[in-house]
């Protein structure tokens, strides 16, 4: 059923929508996965899942294992209705979801997963298989497209990187007839260590946080979409965001040349505040950007500026963070692990 943001959230996924378990399953995979998982997704999804993410608040362990055994009890009956066992995989679904519920479900596996290897991925979207298996051997990938239909294929092959492109199509046009209990082998590795990959902490929280780190360590153009979306519905929620994106102490991974054009936006008296509490690598790091009377300066406000508020500080702070970012967004400052190495051309 829909959740109103911010409700707490109760112990057995059997109370949350599509959405909320969605929001669930990303935290349970982590940020990097997860940033992987977005860029790939539909934008209105992702906006979607987004919002649910960042007002999802603290994810009590029963309810995420609950939602990540559904997740994998689905898949796990899935295959096994293919193979004809349906009473078996009502038995597995009964496990993790209502009986009735667990009865539609295998009525849907029945109608819908075809009797063919690798039938358990067959149900899944596209970019969802890409991020699952774009890490596999290109045999192996070769493999399980040649048991997809072309379209879907297709699909996956375009989200490869050239060079293994290039290495899966070589071996579908050499591939022959597989033995089958190679198919097997393939498919009971890829079902373990997709359950090897949800089956992590199970105590973790939702929020803005979750939602900052996982923007983070997606890439620039998807984090630009997204926040661009939200904001049109929730310019607060994306302010939210934005200030928990990239802190002060993450000015260490601005190159010396942004670190320079900052400082030419930035006072004496606002940088000795600002640097107040910052820590000695941090303080290291503009000195040494500085002219050696500009950066004796600046010591020596600091020594004699007495006890001041950590609110005054922290708004100091903030200012050189925005000042970072519009930089950033200028394309004058490049941030180490933002795609700043990749854009850069000599």
């Amino acid at each position: 059923m829909p959740r109103k943001p911010h409700d707490k959230l109760p112990s057995s996924p059997h109370e949350l929508d599509g959405i909320t378990k969605a929001a669930v399953l990303l935290l349970a995979v982590g940020p990097e996965k997860a940033g992987v998982v977005l860029a790939k997704m539909p934008p209105e999804a992702v906006e979607e899942v987004m919002r649910e993410l960042a007002s999802l608040g603290r994810a009590p362990p029963e309810l995420i294992a609950g939602v990540v055994e559904e997740f994998y009890g689905l898949t796990i009956a899935s295959q096994y209705a293919r193979e004809g066992n349906v009473d078996y995989a009502r038995a597995v679904l009964s496990k993790s979801l209502d009986p009735k519920d667990a009865d539609r479900m295998v009525q849907q596996i029945q109608t819908q997963v075809q009797k063919t290897p690798f039938s358990f991925l067959q149900r899944a979207e596209s970019e969802n298989l890409l991020t699952f298996i774009q890490d596999e051997h290109p045999q192996t990938i070769a493999l399980i497209l040649c048991h997809l239909p072309h379209h879907k294929a297709a699909e996956i092959l375009a989200g490869l990187p050239l060079q293994k492109q290039l290495e899966v199509i070589k071996r579908i046009a050499n591939m022959e007839q597989t033995n089958p209990e190679v198919i097997k082998e393939v498919e009971r590795g890829l079902e373990s260590r997709l359950a090897n990959m949800l089956m992590q902490s199970m105590e973790k929280a939702g929020g803005v946080d979750t939602v900052a780190e996982v923007l983070n360590l997606a890439d620039r153009a998807t984090e630009k979409s997204i926040m661009e979306g939200l904001e049109a519905e929730d310019p607060d929620l994306v302010e939210q965001i934005r200030r928990l994106m990239f802190v002060f102490e993450d000015i260490l991974l601005v190159n010396d040349k942004g670190i320079q054009a900052v400082l030419k936006e930035v006072d004496n008296d606002e940088l000795s505040l600002a640097l107040k509490t910052a820590s000695p690598e941090l303080q290291e790091k503009i000195f040494s950007n500085m002219s050696q009377r500009a950066a004796a300066l600046i010591k020596e406000d600091m020594e004699f500026m007495g006890p001041v508020r950590v609110s005054d500080v922290e708004a100091a702070q903030q200012r050189i963070v925005d000042i970072v970012r519009r930089l950033e967004e200028a394309g004058e400052v490049l941030i180490q692990g933002r795609g700043g190495e990749a854009e850069m051309v000599v």
